[in-house]
């Protein structure tokens, strides 16, 4: 493949890599302003962000499949359009409840894009190579999480929370110009497959009622429709490891230990993290008694070190192994953890920072070893489900974290606004999750470490 080919590639990726995490940080900063408007309740306000996860997550490894049986380019392009689109209608929505379902739209684009744009990039650059490349596109996510709170925040003060959206639209122009001016081939391993409709349904089912179950602990609602989610996935592992087109090949966990474990240390890795923004966050305005834009200067401490160290990562697991590089990260992830878990009412914001930078540089050397790793074990026709899958451990993760992080808060808190007399149990409860969550993290060093060599 030649440098042409991989420079438009790395840029095309990259800027599709920045785009969903700019957005969903900016949009986290813009709910207060959109509630004002649309005069909607904490809850709507949560469906805003959940919807978009919940469908990325549903539909990240049916695209993926698709991607791999009529092309990853092509797959590619149509996320770039719909999730362009989406984001317009997003800023001309009239009401919350319109809102939550451009989100939906905007979460189906987000899984076009991201069920084939790491394929690609894994289809076109050789294993010596792909580390780094790996490496240079998480760092484009990073940067986008770490801009998304700061020119989110300056764009919603000065133009309100439709702003937020409206960027996206010259950004998706720009990506769409790249794809059809420099990407020239297409990549389709699984051409000829047939796609499973049904599986995809089922599939979409178990997600929903495992995802939403645990976010909606301990309600009774939350028990029930996590344990459907349970019984459903029995079921889809059943059914799919008995028909000769499954959308999900289970035998890629069966018979692939290198794809097992990795996908498996992704889905502990981001349980374990995911929530130290939100805990930290509430800590620092209610105990600190911050200004959200004074704590999400704190907070980008961790993607910014993520987003420097993540290209380094990468060229590091091209020359060791990705199993000895990302395990480090998930010890050293673990030790920030286990740090924040000391946080006092009178801790230093020097101690704080420092602890998000060391838990940044544990994940900046997990993150893109362990996607090489999971690339890296399977056949070039199963790229796209690859891709998808790893990405499908990130948001059930995220959606995990925040569930264990809601618990917690349920259990010791309670269901009581945090002032001055609650501030005891609100900090036993961060302490107890900090706790739990480096604990989770220091488990997912042994699946980490179980992989086996990838070559």
């Amino acid at each position: 493949m030649d440098k042409k080919a991989q420079l438009s590639a790395s840029i095309v990726a990259g800027l599709a890599a920045f785009l969903a995490p700019f957005m969903g940080a900016s949009v986290n900063i813009a709910l207060p302003s959109i509630g004002r408007e649309f005069k909607a309740d904490a809850v709507m306000l949560g469906w805003v962000a959940t919807a978009y996860i919940l469908a990325a997550a549903v539909f990240l490894v049916p695209f993926g499949k698709l991607a791999d049986i009529h092309g990853r380019k092509k797959v590619f392009l149509s996320g770039i359009f719909v999730y362009t689109g989406a984001s317009l209608l997003c800023a001309l929505a009239a009401s919350t409840w319109a809102l939550i379902g451009f989100r939906v739209l905007q979460g189906a684009g987000a899984a076009l894009i991201f069920g084939t744009s790491v394929a690609i990039l894994t289809s076109v650059f050789p294993p010596g190579k792909r580390g780094k490349a790996l490496g240079i596109n998480t760092a484009s996510t990073y940067l986008g999480l770490s801009l998304g709170p700061v020119i989110g925040g300056l764009l919603t003060q000065q133009f309100g929370w439709r702003s937020i959206f409206l960027v996206n639209l010259p950004l998706g122009l720009i990506i769409i110009a790249f794809v059809l001016a420099m990407l020239k081939e297409e990549w389709a391993e699984a051409k000829g497959e047939r796609f499973d409709f049904f599986g995809a349904a089922f599939y979409g089912l178990t997600l929903v009622g495992i995802m939403l179950g645990f976010s909606r602990l301990p309600q009774k609602s939350g028990f029930l429709l996590f344990a459907a989610g349970i019984v459903l996935a029995a079921g889809f592992v059943l059914r799919e490891m008995r028909i000769s087109n499954p959308l999900l090949k289970i035998e890629l966990f069966q018979e692939n230990r290198v794809f097992a474990f990795s996908n498996l240390a992704a889905l502990i890795n981001y349980s374990a993290t995911f929530a130290v923004g939100f805990f930290v966050s509430l800590y620092l305005q209610y105990l600190k008694g911050m200004s959200p834009r004074s704590a999400g200067l704190v907070l980008i401490a961790q993607p910014v070190v993520m987003t420097i160290f993540s290209p380094f990562a990468g060229r590091l697991s091209d020359k060791i192994e990705p199993r000895i590089v990302a395990s480090l990260g998930m010890a050293i992830s673990s030790l920030g953890l286990l740090l924040l878990a000391f946080l006092r009412a009178d801790s230093a914001l020097a101690f704080i920072i420092a602890s998000l930078a060391v838990l940044g540089f544990g994940f900046a050397l997990f993150s893109s070893p362990n996607t090489n790793a999971v690339m890296g074990s399977v056949e070039k026709r199963f790229y796209g489900v690859a891709s998808a899958t790893l990405g499908t451990m990130r948001l059930v993760g995220q959606t995990l974290s925040m569930g264990i992080a809601m618990l917690i808060f349920g259990v010791l808190v309670g269901r009581i606004q945090i002032t001055a007399a609650s501030e005891g149990s609100f900090l036993q409860g961060v302490r107890t999750g900090f706790i739990i969550f480096a604990a989770l993290c220091f488990a997912g060093v042994f699946a980490s470490l179980a992989r086996g060599n990838r070559k």
